[in-house]
């Protein structure tokens, strides 16, 4: 085994010192974004009434159809990693609207004359929006007890549930930031993202399988990253398993996804305050 040239280790010091730099930023980010949403949970606890009207209601209902397809489980069953999914899309989808308010304040502007890699901002935001979507996971979790619904609490199958969740908020709350900061104001922002959100939730496997689509709406499904998401919770969460592609697919296509997203967010956040 050769050892390392004198001249080759300050390079491999440079770059360990760089890649801690940017760990701590990352840090510091989702710490700040963590701080905001402990002094006022309250947005949490709003989005945990929808999830459950999907569930108690929608769901009661069409458990007595027995026109779609959901193989050996119940309908109800079958939907819940759609609606945990749903409520990772509606919470991080809005996640953009939090970065206007920021250049508003100035602290955007705070933040772009730092130091700081413009990828670092992005990807700790990213870390919080996935944080955020862990809660609405124990939300979900609370629910399929209190209505006894048939999933899998294995432990291992819960850390795969809040790993993909994770995935998943940050890549919806990046593709957010990207949509703040071509629009750059809150209400362009608001009505756009009241149009985005339920064409991917309907555009998806969410509440129904991607066989009972038409064949062009299969084409957007599988465009669609929600679908992904979906399958991956379906595939863990449900007894049996209900998911269409192998897990580490699914996995590997959202990772893809965001890392495509965070690389153009990067590009674009110094443009929201031009």
């Amino acid at each position: 085994m050769t050892s390392a040239r004198p001249a080759e280790l300050p390079a491999a010091l440079a770059d360990a010192s760089h890649f801690l730099d940017f760990f701590r930023e990352i840090t510091a980010i989702a710490q700040v974004e963590l701080k905001k949403l402990f002094r006022d949970p309250t947005e949490l606890f709003s989005r945990a009434v929808q999830p459950v009207l999907w569930l108690v209601i929608f769901g009661k209902v069409f458990s007595k159809v027995r026109g779609i397809p959901t193989g050996n489980v119940s309908y109800l069953a079958f939907m819940t990693p759609g609606i945990l999914a749903q409520s990772v899309l509606f919470t991080a989808i809005f996640y953009g609207i939090a970065v206007i308010w920021e250049r508003d304040l100035g602290i955007v502007h705070k933040l772009l004359v730092s130091p700081a890699h413009r990828t670092s901002l992005v990807i700790g935001k990213a870390v919080s929006a996935g944080f955020r979507g862990l809660v609405q996971t124990f939300i979900i979790y609370l629910i399929a007890l209190a209505l006894r619904i048939q999933i899998n609490w294995n432990p291992l199958d819960i850390l795969g549930v809040l790993f993909a969740v994770a995935l998943g908020a940050a890549t919806f709350s990046t593709f957010s930031l990207i949509i703040a900061c071509i629009v750059k104001s809150r209400e362009r922002f608001m009505g756009i993202g009241q149009v985005l959100t339920m064409p991917l939730f309907f555009a998806s496997n969410a509440i129904y399988p991607l066989a009972m689509m038409p064949n062009w709406l299969q084409v957007v499904a599988v465009l669609n990253p929600l679908t992904y998401l979906v399958d991956a919770l379906r595939g863990i969460m449900i007894r049996g398993g209900q998911s269409v592609h192998p897990l580490p697919l699914d996995l590997a296509v959202m990772a893809l996804i965001l890392l495509l997203l965070a690389s153009i967010a990067a590009k674009l956040y110094p443009t929201l305050v031009q």
